[in-house]
């Protein structure tokens, strides 16, 4: 089987399962517990909350652990509305971020904050312009993902950084969850509040993130509880899943420049093939800079995206249509529509992300499969292709 949904999920590094097998089997206590074990315990994850700082080049007391990046997005975004409410009640974010983002706002929307949704041009990216004039004097949030899941489009954070240092009551939050690992973070640098992190893009275990938050930022805790993690996320820790996630983050950015520049070299690969079908409609930037060297998106205008998926899984090939989040939602992508793609390009739009452990004849199984597929569904299209 070829995998090729690693935004969805990547496999674990066979170091991280082991860790989570042993920590399990040695350290079940309760680390906070004040009995010997407990220490015991307490000591597994003060050590993975400074590797995990180190990685990140932060302050180890600016990591929270939680149970996924849906967690850390939500206890960023409405814990950062909570607790600045009385100063003002107008957040910024796009039209295409993730679901635990994007809902996230619409519920705040709905108990009474203003939110501005950024365009995006047809890459996926905002212009620095649209920001600065949505800034206003009640602005308290700004929520923008460092790189788009559906499409690959990396946002402009440095620059974002840049004009907020301008606002610095305006928080910032970045949904970093396809970022880290992939392109360059610099959380100090850039001015970044609030970053949120999921292992399991990171070849770690499911269940289990991160929320950066910078020292000195005050937010309000999604639920009430004990005092762990800062007050901030109350709840017993799990350790076995923070040392291992721990683990996966360090062997994953050990690795990254080696597998950012195998990753180019399989996007360019699968970019001309995808090129050499007519019927096919690239969506990701072909730009390096703006796009991500880990995901390709492309559609088929008139062709249900789920019948490819099925035809792929024939040729014993993995891929996806939309987010795991979405993926059983038949309506079209919304990230697509941001974009400005019509309807049928929006509703035929299939997501390939891939792994540096791949190799480049992996590509050409992957473009000669869509080649087949291609030449099986064509008499079945519906409606004319629209680029």
């Amino acid at each position: 089987m070829l995998y090729f949904d690693h935004c969805a999920s990547t496999p674990p590094f066979d170091e991280v399962i082991q860790t989570v097998s042993e920590v399990m089997k040695l350290q079940y206590s309760n680390p906070s517990s004040i009995h010997q074990a407990g220490v015991a315990a307490e000591k597994l994850v003060t050590r993975a909350r400074e590797v995990m700082a180190s990685a990140l080049q932060v302050q180890p007391n600016e990591i929270l652990f939680t149970s996924g990046a849906t967690e850390s997005n939500n206890l960023a975004i409405q814990g950062a509305a909570m607790q600045k409410k009385s100063r003002g009640n107008h957040i910024i974010t796009t039209g295409i971020e993730h679901a635990s983002v994007y809902e996230c706002c619409r519920l705040l929307e709905r108990r009474g904050f203003q939110v501005t949704y950024l365009p995006v041009d047809s890459s996926g990216r905002i212009r620095i312009t649209d920001l600065r004039a949505a800034i206003t004097e009640q602005t308290i949030l700004v929520s923008i993902m460092h790189v788009n899941n559906e499409v690959g489009s990396i946002q402009p954070i440095e620059a974002i950084g840049e004009v907020l240092k301008e606002y610095p009551r305006i928080l910032f939050h970045v949904d970093g969850v396809q970022g880290l690992g992939k392109v360059p973070v610099k959380l100090h640098e850039w001015g970044v509040d609030l970053y949120s992190i999921s292992a399991h893009k990171l070849r770690g275990p499911k269940g289990v993130g991160v929320l950066y938050c910078r020292e000195g930022v005050q937010i309000q805790p999604l639920f009430a509880g004990g005092e762990q993690e800062r007050g901030l996320r109350a709840g017993t820790l799990n350790v076995p899943n923070n040392v291992a996630m721990a683990k996966a983050v360090r062997m994953t950015l050990e690795r990254q420049e080696t597998a950012v520049t195998k990753l180019r070299e399989l996007r360019q690969h699968l970019i001309q093939g995808i090129d050499s079908i007519p019927e096919l409609v690239l969506n990701s930037s072909r730009n390096l800079e703006e796009g991500a060297p880990h995901v390709v998106h492309f559609s088929y205008p008139g062709m249900k995206p789920e019948v490819i998926i099925h035809k792929l899984e024939q040729h014993g090939i993995v891929a996806s249509t939309q987010s795991a989040c979405s993926s059983k939602d038949l309506k079209p992508s919304r990230v697509l529509l941001a974009m400005g793609c019509n309807e049928a390009r929006a509703s035929g739009g299939i997501r390939i992300s891939m792994d540096a452990e791949q190799s480049i004849e992996d590509i050409v199984k992957l473009a000669e499969a869509l080649r087949i597929i291609v030449k099986e569904l064509k008499p079945l299209e519906k409606g004319q292709h629209r680029r």
